[in-house]
């Protein structure tokens, strides 16, 4: 549950074995590729050099175990995601027809827009990508492809087992109100028959949660998180759960990923880490859900390796209920110079938890076991690729986190990519109030989202506590929203507090205004810029800003009507264009902690109704007028509005014997050619 992205981010380049921070390179191809709605950029792996050789194999070894797991991705976003990448694939690489027409550059962009995505569904807004050429002309590029092209195309739509049929690839990619939505998040409507997501077949929502509610045993302390790895059928007339395991679903794989593992154990940089990924291995074996409780647990308490990961069935945000786990893996190495930061974070977690706004009853009298560090990402992979989080915390076991702790990282390296390729662009001169906030935004804005992504990560994630007997998935479909905007408000709450002044955390008592006004100006304004005219807001991460924001528009409002004067936030004009404008920072903070002691009641107590309440009336719906303004002004600065990465290929150097003697990291591939050797090289499952 614990990722935060951004659109962008002003953060500086800091490198892992050099103290002193760098402004990214001017020379650096940051940017790789434009289309639709999205750039995609190039990000650095600084000081992969100063690893050891050690080192250098063990993240060579799981990036390749990382690299395995895609298929299983773009699977469970969608039953017909790998048929149609597969036929789209095949045409791109042998239409020998007019590539200048427009059609032919609408399905370049189509098949562009899947990649990203990892499926046929936009990868925020959820809603179904909507090609710009037609079924005839498609049919017209298919018969005219060589006989053996057109026999294989026929054999993914027809001959394969599960083969969606000519009918169904037809309505999956032109009928945009067939599976219309990956996940959908409608009130009232059954969030399982309605979404694409392929984590159910033939069964509705009140089925699944009869039947997880079965299982569950109110007085376990140690619960599992039922339904993570597999998918839940219905086969006649029971219903039955597919495990994601080396003999079960997904099992060719998973063998792969397991086969790159068993090499990375054996170089291991210590006997902790070599057991963590041995019982990883277990559990990918296993699909045993205790055994991965137990793998989380000894993750959690390696905290002396240098190179880490994630790798696995984790993140549930692409399940309407919350229950399943997206594949994902992320391979990283300690940042030393700046990890500085987090670790006074964390080692004050205790005071942070002690001195939070919320009832007695909901805080930790005792957090364990939490750790943060600053990071450089070496792979994403899965449901980390190519858009990716900018900040973790893990694992998401309730339990585990209470009794053992979690690790949260920031991820320094992507945040310096994002900087690069925004600097200069014009945004915060069109949208915010005044030169006053544009130099706070210069000044510290860099700074501040870095500590509101420690603050969200490390200590909001892992803050509270559940009362006895209350179900971890009491919140159901809007579980994801509510635990984003309650970390994110704890974050918002504590940037403000002198503590962090006195830590050294922040470098001024002013700082946080920089982070407070780009948080309510991205909730009430900026990321709409992320939505199509007409829908909703989908995606949990934006709901919990929306949320957010507009709770505080209207708390602010209520208190000036209440005590007179001008509302400590508002929507206002200035030169006839909107913009947010804070007149009262403190009184500002004052209204986070009473929406983080609200937040958090909902989630102790599994108050479901109240937290429906608040997503419903604060965080889904859009303003139309001002979002009209929104696209239009930011459509005249020419920028797009999501960003992701393509990423480097790890190269092994070997001896005459065959023996690794060095790993060499290489730039330089770009997106098309990256998206069609990974389709070439890691997959099974769409073979």
């Amino acid at each position: 549950m614990k990722k935060l992205t951004i659109m962008a981010t002003t953060a500086m380049l800091a490198c892992a074995c050099n103290t002193q921070k760098e402004e990214p390179q001017a020379t650096m191809p940051w940017s790789v590729d434009r289309f639709a709605d999205i750039e995609v950029l190039r990000y650095e792996v600084p000081c992969f050099e100063s690893l050891s050789l050690q080192q250098k194999e063990l993240v060579y070894y799981l990036t390749e175990a990382a690299l395995w797991g895609r298929d299983i991705l773009w699977d469970q976003n969608c039953r017909y995601n790998l048929a149609v990448r597969q036929v789209a694939e095949i045409i791109y690489q042998n239409y020998r027809g007019d590539k200048s027409s427009e059609e032919w550059k609408a399905f370049e962009q189509y098949l562009k827009q899947i990649w990203f995505a990892n499926g046929l569904h936009h990868h925020y807004s959820n809603a179904k990508f909507v090609p710009g050429f037609s079924l005839d002309w498609l049919k017209e590029v298919i018969y005219s492809l060589p006989d053996d092209k057109q026999m294989q195309i026929a054999g993914i739509i027809f001959a394969s087992e599960g083969a969606p049929g000519e009918e169904t690839l037809g309505k999956m990619v032109f009928d945009p109100d067939f599976m219309a939505l990956k996940v959908n998040q409608a009130d009232g409507e059954d969030l399982i028959t309605t979404s694409a997501m392929n984590f159910y077949e033939g069964v509705t929502q009140k089925e699944v949660e009869a039947f997880y509610a079965k299982m569950k045993n109110p007085k376990d302390e140690t619960p599992v998180m039922y339904g993570l790895n597999s998918k839940l059928v219905k086969r006649d007339g029971k219903l039955e759960e597919l495990t994601w395991k080396m003999d079960g679903m997904y099992g060719e794989t998973i063998a792969h990923i397991v086969g790159w593992l068993e090499k990375a154990a054996t170089v291991a940089e210590n006997e902790q880490q070599r057991g963590v990924i041995e019982k990883l291995i277990e559990y990918y074996k296993t699909g045993d859900l205790k055994t991965f409780d137990e793998y989380s647990i000894q993750w959690v308490k390696d905290l002396d390796s240098k190179v880490d990961f994630i790798n696995g069935f984790i993140e549930s945000y692409n399940d309407p209920l919350g229950l399943r786990g997206s594949w994902e893996s992320l391979v990283n190495f300690k940042d030393s110079a700046n990890t500085a930061r987090t670790e006074v974070i964390s080692q004050n977690a205790q005071w942070f938890e002690d001195h939070s706004p919320v009832d007695p009853r909901f805080r930790k009298a005792v957090v364990k076991g939490v750790t943060a560090k600053v990071i450089t990402a070496a792979m994403l992979a899965g449901d980390s690729y190519p858009a990716t989080p900018i900040g973790i915390n893990l694992p998401n076991s309730n339990w585990i986190r209470a009794q053992h702790g979690s690790k949260s990282v920031s991820i320094d390296n992507i945040t310096a990519a994002y900087s690069a390729a925004a600097a200069g662009n014009g945004f915060n001169e069109e949208f915010m109030w005044s030169e006053v906030e544009i130099e706070q935004a210069k000044k510290y804005a860099h700074y501040v989202d870095n500590v509101h992504t420690d603050l969200h990560e490390c200590l909001g994630h892992g803050s509270g506590q559940l009362l006895p007997g209350v179900d971890p998935d009491a919140l159901k479909a809007h579980g994801s929203t509510l635990e984003e905007a309650r970390a994110d408000i704890f974050a918002l709450y504590y940037m403000a507090d002198p503590k962090l002044v006195e830590l050294g955390v922040m470098p001024s008592a002013d700082a946080y205004k920089a982070g407070y006004y780009q948080q309510m100006m991205n909730g009430l304004m900026t990321q709409l810029v992320r939505i199509v005219p007409g829908e909703n807001i989908e995606e949990a991460h934006m709901r919990n800003r929306a949320l957010i924001a507009y709770w505080t528009l209207e708390r602010a409002k209520a208190d000036a009507e209440a005590n007179g004067g001008e509302p400590a936030l508002c929507l206002t004009k200035k030169d006839g264009k909107t913009a947010v404008k804070i007149n009262d920072y403190e009184k500002l903070r004052t209204f986070f902690g009473e929406l983080l002691g609200e937040l958090q009641r909902i989630k102790s107590e599994g108050d479901y109704e109240a937290g429906r309440q608040l997503v419903e009336k604060y965080a889904v719906k859009v303003d139309p007028e001002l979002h009209a303004e929104v696209l239009k002004r930011y459509e005249a600065l020419n920028l797009a509005p999501y960003k992701g990465f393509v990423n480097p290929r790890y190269e092994p150097v070997t001896d005459a014997e065959g023996k690794i003697t060095d790993v060499k990291v290489v730039y330089g591939e770009g997106y098309v050619e990256q998206m069609l050797r990974y389709g070439r090289e890691y997959s099974v499952l769409a073979k």
